[in-house]
């Protein structure tokens, strides 16, 4: 694995340690958002769960491609929630995380 692959990998299971961290803990403007959004109760875990997986997965060089799916599935499924509810600037970050998977998995 080239050394640029390592390091997105190394930086994208950070940043959904941190997402995974934030979901899980739910503050109440976490679970205000998905209430306001329709969102079952309690799927901030789900979310959270998902986010954990997909940090552990990119953090193991023999899972990465595991961490690399999931994590595109994660960010299109949180692409297309944005978009639905007519967030066109964050839906933004989300697709770019999106696009540094793909050097990640080299």
């Amino acid at each position: 694995m080239s050394e640029i692959g390592n390091l997105f990998a190394q930086g994208l299971a950070a940043l959904f340690t941190a997402t995974a961290l934030l979901n899980l803990a739910a503050p109440g403007f976490v679970r205000r958002a998905y209430a306001r959004w329709d969102f079952a109760r309690g799927f901030y875990y789900v979310v959270g769960l998902a986010h954990a997986l997909t940090a552990l997965f990119l953090a193991v060089p023999q899972t990465r491609i595991w961490g690399g799916a999931l994590g595109a599935m994660v960010l299109f499924a949180t692409t297309v929630s944005l978009l639905n509810h007519r967030k066109y600037i964050y839906a933004v970050p989300a697709i770019l995380v999106m696009v540094a998977l793909a050097p990640a998995m080299v």
